[in-house]
C-alpha cells in the first residue's frame, strides 16, 4: 500500500464532505479546502487540516482531489494552484465535467510536470457517505493502482480507459439515470391517472426486468413527493448537456437524451436545487397538473 504523506481535497459540498469523511475514516491525511472556509472547517473534528489558502492547501501535496461544481469551475482552481504543485504530483478530478475539458486538464497539468486522471462518481451523497461510490477512471494504469488506497476509501474504481474516459463512463451514467427517472415518473403517472394504485404499481413490478436501483429509490421519492436534494436538477441538467456535446463531437444522434433534456429544461427555473426526480413534477406540469398521490411536496 503506497503511503502518502498529503492529499489535498478540493471542494467541500454536498459529495466532497462526505467523501472526505471516508478518506478520514481510512487513515489519510487530508487538508481541505473551500472557498467557503467554514466548510472545510468543519471537517476540522474529523482530523482534517482544513486550510484557507488554495496554494498552501495543494503545496506539497502526494495527490490532489478536486469535487467542484463544473468543468470552468475545475478549470479555474487548477490554473491557481499550478505555481504551487510540486514535480510529480498526481490531480484526481472527482468532479462531472466534458471529456473535452478532462482531456484539457491532462495537457495542462502533464506540460507542468504532473498526472491527471479523471475519476467521476455515481450513488449520490448516500453513496459517498457509505463508501460505496461507483468510480470511473480515465488514466493511466500505473497512476489509477497508485492512487487505489484512496479510490477504495470512497467506492469502487474501475479504470474505463485513457484521461477524458472517465467523464465518457459518467455521462453513460448520467443518460441512464435522467431517462429512467423520467419513465418512473411516466409509469407512476400512468399507473395514477387509469385508477391504478401507484404504490402498489410500483410493488408489483419490482423484482421483475423493470427493476432498477431508480425504480427503488426515487420510485419512493415520488410517491412520497420528496423532492429535497440528492442529486439536483440544475446537475442533471448540466449533466444532460454535456451528454448532448460528447454526442455531437461523436457524430450521432440521441433523441431520447434530447427529450428528456428538455423535460429538465422546462423547470430548471421553476426547481433549480430540487431532487432531479422532479422530473415528476415537470411530467405533471405538462399534465395539467394531475398528481401522484397525495402528500405534500417536500422542496428546497
Amino acid at each position: 500500500m503506497e503511503f502518502f504523506t498529503k492529499i489535498a481535497f478540493l471542494g467541500i459540498g454536498l459529495m466532497g464532505e462526505p467523501m472526505v469523511r471516508r478518506l478520514l475514516a481510512a487513515g489519510l491525511p487530508v487538508s481541505a479546502w473551500n472557498r467557503t472556509f467554514s466548510k472545510a472547517e468543519r471537517l476540522a473534528s474529523d482530523g482534517a487540516i482544513a486550510v484557507p489558502n488554495l496554494e498552501d492547501a495543494v503545496r506539497d501535496a502526494d495527490i490532489v482531489i478536486s469535487m467542484l461544481e463544473a468543468g470552468p469551475v475545475v478549470g479555474a482552481v487548477i490554473d491557481d494552484a499550478l505555481p504551487a504543485l510540486r514535480q510529480g504530483t498526481l490531480w484526481i478530478d472527482m468532479s462531472s465535467t466534458r471529456q473535452s475539458e478532462a482531456q484539457e486538464f491532462h495537457a495542462r497539468l502533464q506540460a507542468a510536470g504532473c498526472r491527471f486522471v479523471d475519476a467521476p462518481v455515481s450513488g449520490g451523497v448516500g453513496g459517498a457517505q457509505a463508501g460505496t461510490l461507483a468510480i470511473m477512471a480515465g488514466g493511466t494504469e500505473a497512476d489509477i493502482e497508485y492512487a487505489r488506497p484512496v479510490f477504495e476509501a470512497m467506492g469502487r474504481v474501475t479504470r474505463v480507459g485513457p484521461a477524458g474516459a472517465g467523464q465518457v463512463s459518467k455521462l453513460c451514467n448520467q443518460l441512464i439515470v435522467g431517462g429512467t427517472i423520467n419513465i418512473v415518473a411516466e409509469a407512476l403517472l400512468l399507473a395514477q391517472a387509469a385508477g391504478a394504485d401507484p404504490t402498489a404499481v410500483r410493488a408489483a413490478i419490482r423484482g421483475g426486468f423493470a427493476e432498477s436501483r431508480i425504480l427503488e429509490v426515487h420510485g419512493q421519492r415520488m410517491l412520497d413527493r420528496n423532492f429535497l436534494p440528492g442529486g439536483q436538477v440544475t446537475t442533471q441538467l448540466k449533466d444532460q448537456h454535456n451528454i448532448l456535446a460528447a454526442a455531437a463531437a461523436a457524430g450521432i444522434a440521441l433523441p431520447v437524451t434530447s427529450l428528456v433534456t428538455e423535460r429538465y429544461e422546462s423547470i430548471r427555473d421553476v426547481y433549480p436545487q430540487a431532487d432531479h426526480s422532479a422530473a415528476l413534477l415537470a411530467l405533471e406540469r405538462l399534465n395539467d397538473g394531475q398528481r401522484v398521490g397525495d402528500a405534500p411536496d417536500q422542496l428546497p
